[in-house]
């Protein structure tokens, strides 16, 4: 597909790639934990140690150079009094993590304990908890499950899926919070992410100009939108505009803008302005935009230029052709050798309006 592997899918083949790693070589780290950025999936070593050195201690090694003549401490006394605290800082670090750790009841029969690797601690923390198995088969601790759900939510998914490549089961959110033994407070950290999330995808959701209150639109065709909390409180009608977020001005219904000067629908003008493609592996095709709305759901794509015309929507997952906006299955039928040559429909003219999405 034209927009290849999703971060979803390259998150799991480089989990694969560490957890190939045999037991014996992971011991050959040895204090050289593996860690991931929080920005990217690749893997590197962590190795950075705090300078523990003050302001003070540093002035002190150019004291020959300062007019008040102090004695420069000794530089092995530095040396010694910095690894004595960071190894202090160590333990302190240590010690908290062995306290934060949760760890499964032996006795509890509702678990099914197996003697393998935790298929989900790759970071390699090597939690002391017992290993259960998932419903999908799949060994966790309640520390790795735990990180790999923060994960998925951080990724704005809402989905609970098997991190080992190859295996999609979804686990319930149930099944979650029991084997991932979260505390209350962890439960509400979920619970708020997974709603926020889902508001943002399945909610039409944004922020009145007047009281900042979160409001939901219920007819997609009309921009006006009256604010229930700010004609409770001062008695008259208040509307904005869905569009430029300002108070309403002129008439209503109305659902390409309001009266306001500069009221317009940004992504409709991308859409308008935006250069053709020009791709590398698909022949005859020319003048398609850059950028189009996805024909389900109207989220904004753009293609890579690279590989076969068709892609997936990140938000709908509907897989569609981006030469002729068709479903993937639609196109395929009317050529079955269409994956690299014009559509035989020809290229789809620039989107005039954004496709609401209508959920079942």
């Amino acid at each position: 597909m034209g927009n290849g592997l999703t971060t979803e899918q390259k998150n799991r083949e480089s989990f694969a790639q560490h957890k190939s790693l045999t037991g014996t070589q992971r011991k050959t780290f040895g204090n050289r934990k593996l860690r991931r950025s929080p920005t990217d999936v690749t893997w590197r070593s962590h190795f950075q140690i705090t300078d523990v050195k003050t302001e003070h201690d540093r002035n002190f090694g150019q004291t020959n150079n300062l007019a008040t003549g102090q004695k420069a401490i000794d530089s092995e006394q530095l040396n010694n009094l910095a690894t004595e605290q960071r190894s202090d800082s160590g333990k302190q670090s240590n010690n908290a993590t062995a306290e934060q750790e949760k760890c499964y009841d032996p006795k509890d029969t509702t678990f099914i304990f197996v003697d393998e690797e935790d298929d989900h601690d790759f970071e390699c923390n090597d939690f002391k908890s017992r290993r259960a198995k998932m419903s999908c088969g799949h060994t966790v601790t309640p520390m790795s499950l735990t990180n790999w759900c923060k994960r998925l939510l951080g990724q704005g998914e809402i989905r609970f899926v098997c991190g080992q490549p190859g295996c999609d089961v979804e686990w319930p959110y149930d099944e979650v919070w029991k084997m991932a033994l979260l505390t209350p407070e962890e439960m509400e950290n979920f619970e708020r992410k997974m709603f926020s999330i889902a508001a943002k995808e399945y909610l039409d959701v944004k922020s009145c100009p007047g009281c900042k209150c979160s409001a939901v639109r219920s007819d997609v065709n009309n921009l006006r939108v009256c604010c229930v909390m700010c004609t409770a409180k001062t008695n008259v009608a208040f509307s904005f505009c869905w569009q430029c977020l300002e108070e309403w001005k002129g008439p209503s219904p109305y659902p390409y803008r309001c009266a306001n000067e500069g009221c317009i629908n940004k992504t409709q003008e991308i859409l308008n302005t935006c250069h053709d493609i020009t791709f590398k592996d698909v022949k005859g095709v020319s003048g398609c935009p850059s950028v189009r709305a996805c024909p389900t759901c109207g989220l904004l794509v753009e293609h890579n230029k690279n590989r076969c015309k068709y892609i997936v929507c990140l938000r709908c997952k509907v897989k569609f052709c981006f030469v002729c906006l068709k479903c993937y299955e639609e196109c395929l039928d009317e050529d079955r050798l269409s994956f690299y040559f014009c559509c035989a429909s020809g290229v789809a003219p620039r989107q005039t309006t954004i496709p609401v999405w209508q959920r079942k």
